[in-house]
């Protein structure tokens, strides 16, 4: 089986916002978020992209096609605010029942779906994702914390909006990556230029390295620009120092956004750069 494992919420902001030519909550397997709250919670606000697991009449939930969980990359599941996996029963006690449950589950089926039957309270995240695993190539992720504290991270990523249309998904705007929790983004030159984005995240200051101007931020010190071109041959290692000294500065009174033209190799090198000499991380 995958397995299940608890997913921080920033490991989860990053999912959603993640990006090539299009953003990649458009491609079809990559993202299956499923709330498992009440009905009048789920319509109240949930996480952008979630669908509420449904209910047969019996108040059994059902588990989605089996043949889409085997094909997502990322399953994740949020509850109200489970915050281990053992607020289910007795792990060792799981383990246990759980080639037999699996068995007893897979037998249950109505119309095209499997039932299982769990309780709403504390912990129903983790043992539906318990459920899951027989399913997914990879772990079935619990959100830790589960919606009350993403939606206290991310307000911004809250919603009361269900049906999502392929076009709508393919002109969602990503957010920033996030590498340093509420601290360190890094983003692409739109991001940067967007003053929605900047008070989300509480940007009190930029890193630009790409060639291209951004004037968002006209208070004196709170912007670095370094025109590196977008070439092998750009010097960049030179200006690690510069960089890295701006950004310490800033993290005192502020988020700081690193961000290069299109955000994938200037603005990363530049990020790794720091977190290698601030922050002591390895290269691995």
């Amino acid at each position: 089986m995958a397995g299940v494992q608890l997913c921080e919420p920033r490991r989860l902001y990053n999912v959603l916002n993640q990006q090539r030519r299009l953003p990649r909550l458009a491609e079809p397997g990559y993202l299956c978020l499923l709330d498992t709250r009440t009905q009048h919670e789920y319509d109240d606000s949930h996480i952008i992209t979630a669908r509420r697991i449904k209910q047969s009449p019996s108040g059994d939930y059902l588990i989605p096609d089996s043949e889409e969980l085997r094909c997502v990359r990322y399953c994740v599941v949020y509850d109200c605010e489970t915050s281990s996996l053992g607020h289910c029963d007795c792990e060792e006690e799981e383990r246990e029942k759980g080639t037999r449950d699996i068995h007893q589950h897979s037998k249950r089926i109505l119309a095209n779906d499997f039932l299982i039957s769990l309780g709403a309270g504390e912990g129903t995240a983790v043992r539906y994702a318990r459920s899951l695993q027989q399913f997914t190539r990879h772990p079935v992720l619990v959100l830790m914390g589960g919606y009350k504290r993403f939606s206290a991270c991310y307000p911004f990523l809250r919603t009361q909006k269900i049906l999502w249309m392929p076009q709508e998904l393919d002109n969602f705007q990503p957010y920033p990556v996030e590498i340093l929790p509420a601290k360190l983004y890094m983003g692409n030159y739109r991001q940067a230029c967007d003053q929605q984005i900047q008070k989300d995240l509480k940007i009190r200051a930029q890193v630009n390295v790409s060639e291209q101007p951004a004037m968002l931020f006209t208070e004196k010190g709170k912007l670095l620009h370094i025109s590196v071109p977008d070439s092998l041959e750009a010097d960049l290692f030179s200006s690690f120092a510069t960089i890295c000294d701006f950004i310490d500065t800033q993290l005192g009174s502020g988020a700081v956004l690193v961000f290069s033209s299109l955000g994938i190799s200037r603005s990363s090198t530049a990020t790794m750069a720091y977190l290698m000499r601030s922050c002591r991380f390895s290269l691995k």
